[in-house]
């Protein structure tokens, strides 16, 4: 009687730690799949911000280079370095970053088009090296936007989901923004060929 008392406790112990380590080890995995995700997050945003800072780069050399063939451009030269200016100083606020760079690709667009009219300079090597270069960076730009947004994609999805939710909840995860262009325009990369 002893054997099956203590065979049958055996057995209640062992299903016991089956129900409690079960849910626990679930726990654990979906807390390190967030935290995972979440350094993602980070990592891809500090690619899409290497690019940025690589394209604000290549602008006052642009600049110059067209400010040396259209010197009564100056409105439009003007409107490029406070686009860039605004675009660099924005801050960590995506929103904030988004219309920036926004409104810097609006005035690089302008200033292509200016440079339209001055065939000596479409002709310029410098500028044909910063056109390539700039168009270079762009599509490197929208490639990480769009690892990026993939990861966000993945930690909101799992934030929502049951009973993953749970565990975002008690941990304080937060949804992520996406970096999304507001103008349908920039969704390209910008016509750089003459």
């Amino acid at each position: 009687m002893n054997d099956a008392l203590s065979g049958g406790l055996g057995a209640a112990c062992c299903v016991a730690a089956v129900v409690v380590g079960l849910p626990l080890v679930w726990f654990i995995a979906t807390y390190n799949r967030f935290a995972r995700l979440a350094q993602l997050v980070k990592e891809s945003w500090s690619g899409v911000d290497v690019e940025l800072k690589r394209r604000h780069d290549l602008i006052p050399n642009l600049v110059e280079t067209v400010q040396g063939y259209a010197r009564h451009e100056r409105e439009t030269l003007e409107m490029v370095v406070a686009a860039r200016t605004r675009a660099v100083q924005a801050g960590d606020q995506l929103r904030e970053r988004v219309e920036g760079e926004a409104a810097l690709a609006r005035s690089l667009d302008r200033l292509i088009a200016v440079a339209e009219a001055y065939p000596e300079l479409k002709a310029d090597g410098h500028f044909l090296a910063l056109q390539r270069e700039l168009s270079l960076t762009e599509d490197r730009i929208a490639a990480s936007r769009r690892f990026y947004n993939a990861n966000v994609r993945e930690l909101n999805g799992l934030r929502v989901e049951f009973p993953s939710n749970l565990v975002a909840g008690l941990f304080g995860f937060r949804e992520e923004r996406y970096f999304e262009l507001e103008d349908s325009s920039q969704r390209a990369a910008p016509a750089l060929g003459f």
